[in-house]
């Protein structure tokens, strides 16, 4: 099927229009390259350069009738939301808003939206947190994503369009940006990599839940064959201290660099772990990648990379 990724040419997106287009398909990507990259799309799939925002949106609808769409187009930077909550709405609900419309009246049956686990619970009244645990999240960035959840359900019960939503933990891999929480994997092997000051924010040991791109690329293509409606945990059940992920990343990247400690981040949340089990049964999902062997993949891509930019 003619299948559209917007934000096909960022991190997450451009792994999950490499499977795509291995399983067949054809694709095409709606990215207006301010967080993706034009060296990230892949021969054979066809790159769109436009803002997700843009009412043009509904003219590329018309010539293609995409029935699927991928939808990972966003403002991203939990820290740029707080700083600037208007701008995050306007990306992050516009988008998503535009691309059901263009799409509602033109042959749109189903949408993976990429979401977030991370940032749409607050702190954990249990752990893992799962689907039904209460939803509070902490950051313009996670009521957005919030928000867009409503909006699909909308668009489902109104217009029948069928959604899944994947909750993702923080998402690490090759080809990863600094941006977001998840960033700081990168940002850690980019500063060990050039023998920069590498600072941990506070004490260190805030957790996260760290799941590899390999692993959400494979939820995604659930997604996609298994069509289920509602919100699935895409994560991995383990927390992480980002103590803990330096000392993988440096031992890798940059062996006996001491941790410096900086001052914390006023309003970060402390804890974030996802339970899985709903992706296991809707999905026949599981992760695979442990925390440990993915990081270490991870900045050994890092240092490949560094070695092929050096001049």
């Amino acid at each position: 099927m003619t299948i559209l990724v917007t934000g096909g040419a960022g991190f997450i997106g451009s792994h999950i229009v490499d499977a795509l287009l291995a399983a067949g398909h054809d694709v095409h990507i709606l990215d207006d390259l301010s967080g993706g990259f034009r060296h990230n799309v892949p021969p054979g799939a066809i790159l769109h350069e436009f803002d997700v925002r843009d009412p043009d949106l509904a003219n590329l609808w018309k010539e293609y009738g995409y029935e699927v769409v991928f939808h990972l187009a966003a403002q991203m930077d939990v820290r740029r939301s707080v700083a600037d909550p208007a701008f995050d709405a306007d990306v992050n609900i516009g988008g998503l808003l535009n691309v059901l419309e263009a799409g509602r009246s033109r042959g749109l049956r189903h949408v993976i939206f990429s979401s977030t686990g991370g940032a749409i619970y607050g702190e954990p009244q249990y752990v893992p947190q799962d689907e039904e645990h209460l939803l509070n999240p902490l950051s313009p960035y996670g009521i957005t994503k919030l928000c867009s959840e409503k909006y699909l359900h909308f668009y489902h019960h109104t217009y029948d369009i069928s959604w899944t939503a994947l909750r993702y933990g923080n998402v690490y891999g090759p080809r990863q940006n600094p941006h977001g929480e998840a960033g700081v994997v990168a940002i850690f092997a980019q500063r060990l990599l050039a023998g920069l000051p590498t600072v941990v924010n506070g004490d260190g040991q805030q957790t996260r839940d760290y799941v590899h791109v390999r692993d959400v690329v494979a939820a995604n293509m659930a997604a996609l064959e298994k069509r289920c409606v509602g919100t699935i945990n895409i994560g991995t059940g383990v927390e992480t201290n980002v103590n803990q992920l330096f000392r993988i990343v440096r031992d890798t990247v940059a062996p006996g660099v001491a941790v410096k400690h900086g001052p914390g981040k006023p309003g970060e949340q402390r804890r974030s772990v996802l339970s899985w089990a709903k992706a296991q049964r809707s999905l026949d999902w599981k992760p695979t990648i442990g925390v440990e062997d993915g990081l270490r993949e991870t900045a050994a891509w890092f240092m490949q990379q560094n070695t092929i930019n050096r001049p």
